[in-house]
């Protein structure tokens, strides 16, 4: 546990950005507050230093990633398919099976030392999706979840037509968190129909621009999204560079 505790959570919004880009990015600053941890752990309570944590915004050019817990069958696609949707594939370290990024969905990367707020990855995944659910609840969308499954879906009680609108895939180390959600804003759709999503075959995947029947401004949802974290986390949050 830490002897001082940090709410401090530098923020930056990447824009349009290469997942593998992305990705790097991530696991430096991921590896960097792992490597504190491990040294703080064998210094003094008086020479500790504090732990840093960051929120991430990106959007990706078109790409699909697998969790370790995936199955490669639930890709469609083979090498040329994949070029013909001017797409990549990546296996990652995160949990989870296979998804798909793209323009018009917001990709959430919070690495966060939970040392820093609560040691409970359930309690963890429960605010990202509740901050989303609280998002589409100011666009008059009720969304919620579904029990035994990740992320945030619509239908969700009745399921007559359960669809999902946001994924999450995560990975934490000594309490250290990376990868995160993938928010439907106006993402072509057309893409997920290349995949199993989230190895889940009988429930259907939404945005919000489809949900509403028109395009969404994608900078408004993001800082209503910014915000609804800031206060499920008590977060003290910092703009720009990291």
């Amino acid at each position: 546990m830490n002897q001082v505790i940090n709410k401090k959570v530098k923020f930056l919004d990447l824009g349009s950005k290469d997942y593998k880009e992305a990705w790097d990015f991530q696991e430096t600053l991921f590896a960097t507050t792992v490597a504190r941890k491990i040294e703080n752990r064998k210094s003094t309570v008086d020479k500790q230093l504090t732990t840093d944590n960051y929120l991430i915004f990106v959007e990706h050019p078109h790409v699909y990633t697998l969790g370790k817990s995936g199955e490669l069958a639930h890709l469609l696609l083979d090498e040329e398919g994949l070029k013909q949707k001017q797409a990549v594939f990546y296996k990652i370290n995160r949990g989870g099976d296979i998804t798909y990024h793209g323009p018009g969905q917001l990709v959430g990367y919070p690495i966060l030392d939970l040392d820093n707020f609560f040691t409970d990855i359930h309690k963890y995944l429960r605010y990202l999706e509740e901050a989303i659910i609280l998002t589409l609840a100011e666009y008059g969308i009720i969304a919620g979840r579904i029990e035994g499954l990740t992320g945030v879906w619509l239908d969700h009680i009745e399921q007559k037509n359960p669809r999902k609108i946001c994924a999450l895939g995560v990975k934490s180390s000594r309490w250290v968190t990376m990868h995160g959600f993938a928010f439907n804003i106006n993402a072509n759709l057309e893409y997920f129909g290349n995949i199993v999503p989230c190895g889940i075959a009988d429930k259907a995947v939404t945005s919000m621009h489809l949900e509403l029947g028109r395009s969404v401004d994608e900078v408004v949802v993001k800082e209503k999204v910014k915000q609804h974290l800031v206060n499920l986390f008590e977060m003290e949050l910092i703009e720009g560079e990291i």
